[in-house]
C-alpha cells in the first residue's frame, strides 16, 4: 500500500511541477542576465533583436532558442544549468555592460561586436577564469586595459578593435600563453609596444590605428597576421625577418626607414606586404627562379626608395598587384615589365618617380583592364596607352634627381 501511495505521489509531482525545476538556470546566472538587460536602453531593443527573446517568465535555458545569443551547459543528471556563452547580435544596443557580468562564472565566450556599449568595461569581466574568447569590437568602450585581463589564463581570443580605449598594453599581457589573436587596432592605445615573444601561439596581432611609437619588440614567430599600421613607429623593420609563417605583413604609415629586406618578401607563405608611407630607402628583391612564392600584393607607395626599378620582381610567379609610386626610382622601365603586364600582372603603379626613356613595346598591347598609372615621370609616354594618362614632368626634374642620388 505504502509503495503503490509513493508511486502516485512521484507521478503526481512529475505532472504538476514544470521540469523546468529538476533543470533550471542556476538562480545567480538567471539574475546576472536579468541585470545585463536592465543596463541597457529599451528603445534600443528591436523586435526582432536577440534580447527580445529574453523572456524571464521562462528558463533562460529551458527548450531550443529560448534566449537567443545564450548559450548553456547540460548535464544529464537533474542539476542546474549554467550559463556558458553570450553572442549577441549586432542590432545597436545602446547601454552599459553590468558589472554582474562577473556572476556568470561557467562563461567562455563573451561577444558584444558592433553596437553602443559605451563607459569602462567592468573589472569584474576579469572574475571570468574560464573565459576563452572576449570580443567587444565596434562599440565605444573607454578606459584603460588593466592589468586584470593577464588573470583570464584560458583566454584564445582578445578583440577590443574599434572602441576608444586608451593607455598602454599592459607587459603582462604575454602571460596569457593561451592566446591567438590579439587584435586592439582603431583605438587610442599609446606608448611602445611590450615584448610579446612569451605569446608562442599567437597567430593574429593587429594594433593598427593608434599613437603607439617606439621601435619593434620581439614578437612570437608563430605570427600569421601583423597589422601594425597607422602609429608612430620607427628604427628598422629587421626583428621581422624571424617571422617565417607570415601571410599578411601591413606596417603602412609609420616611420621605419632603411632597407626593406628580402628574407620578407620571400617568406614561404607571405601573400600580402604594405610597407607604404615610410622612410624606406631600399628594397632589396632577389631573383626566386625555382622557388615557390606566394607573394600577390606588393605596396611600397610613399618611401624614398632609389634607384632602377627591382629587375627579379618579374620572377616572382603569383606576383598580381604592384604599388611603387611617390618614390625616387630612375632610369628605364625594364622590359620583362611590359611582358608581366601582358601575362599575369594586374596592376602595376608607377607614377610620381623619375623614370626616362620609351616604354617597352608591350605595353601597346596591354589590356585596357590592367590597373596603373605611369604619370609624373619623365617617359616618353603615348597617350593611346591607357596606364600613360596624366602628364609627366620635365625631364630636367629627372635628370637633377638622378644626379643629386650620385651625389648621395
Amino acid at each position: 500500500m505504502a509503495s503503490s501511495s509513493s508511486l502516485l505521489m512521484s507521478l503526481f509531482l512529475l505532472l504538476v511541477i514544470p521540469s523546468s525545476v529538476l533543470s533550471a538556470t542556476l538562480r545567480s546566472d538567471i539574475q546576472a542576465l536579468e541585470s545585463i538587460i536592465r543596463s541597457i536602453d529599451p528603445s534600443s531593443i528591436s523586435p526582432s533583436s536577440y534580447l527580445s527573446t529574453w523572456d524571464f517568465s521562462e528558463d533562460p535555458c529551458e527548450g531550443s532558442g529560448t534566449f537567443l545569443g545564450v548559450m548553456c551547459s547540460f548535464t544529464l543528471e537533474n542539476t542546474t544549468s549554467r550559463v556558458t556563452e553570450i553572442d549577441l547580435d549586432d542590432d545597436g544596443y545602446d547601454g552599459f555592460l553590468s558589472e554582474a557580468i562577473g556572476n556568470l562564472t561557467e562563461l567562455t565566450v563573451l561577444s558584444l561586436n558592433n553596437n553602443r556599449f559605451r563607459g569602462p568595461i567592468p573589472e569584474t569581466v576579469f572574475q571570468l577564469r574560464k573565459l576563452t574568447k572576449l570580443s567587444l569590437s565596434g562599440n565605444f568602450f573607454t578606459g584603460d586595459i588593466t592589468p586584470g585581463i593577464t588573470k583570464l589564463k584560458e583566454l584564445k581570443t582578445i578583440d577590443l578593435s574599434k572602441n576608444s580605449i586608451a593607455g598602454e598594453i599592459p607587459p603582462r599581457i604575454s602571460g596569457l600563453r593561451s592566446l591567438t589573436h590579439l587584435i586592439l587596432s582603431n583605438n587610442h592605445i599609446d606608448g611602445r609596444i611590450p615584448s610579446l615573444n612569451g605569446l608562442w601561439k599567437l597567430q593574429v596581432l593587429e594594433l593598427g590605428n593608434n599613437h603607439l611609437f617606439g621601435m619593434l619588440p620581439k614578437l612570437p614567430t608563430s605570427l600569421r597576421t601583423l597589422s601594425l599600421c597607422y602609429n608612430s613607429l620607427a628604427g628598422r623593420i629587421s626583428p621581422l625577418h624571424r617571422l617565417k609563417h607570415l601571410v599578411s605583413l601591413d606596417v603602412s604609415q609609420n616611420r621605419f626607414s632603411g632597407t626593406i629586406g628580402h628574407e620578407i618578401l620571400t617568406f614561404p607563405e607571405i601573400s600580402r606586404i604594405n610597407v607604404s608611407f615610410n622612410q624606406f630607402i631600399s628594397i632589396e628583391v632577389i631573383q626566386v627562379i625555382g622557388m615557390e612564392t606566394h607573394l600577390r600584393i606588393l605596396d611600397a607607395e610613399g618611401n624614398h626608395l632609389q634607384g632602377p626599378l627591382p629587375l627579379n620582381l618579374a620572377t616572382y610567379g603569383n606576383l598580381k598587384d604592384i604599388n611603387l609610386r611617390s618614390n625616387m626610382f630612375s632610369g628605364d622601365i625594364p622590359r620583362i615589365y611590359g611582358k608581366r603586364l601582358e601575362n599575369s600582372w594586374r596592376s602595376l603603379y608607377l607614377e610620381n618617380n623619375y623614370l626616362t626613356g620609351t616604354l617597352p613595346e608591350e605595353f601597346q598591347r596591354v589590356s585596357k583592364q590592367i590597373k596603373g598609372s605611369l604619370s609624373n615621370n619623365c617617359l616618353q609616354c603615348p597617350k593611346n596607352v591607357t596606364i600613360c594618362q596624366g602628364v609627366q614632368k620635365p625631364k630636367s626634374q629627372c635628370t637633377n634627381a638622378m644626379q643629386k642620388e650620385g651625389l648621395e
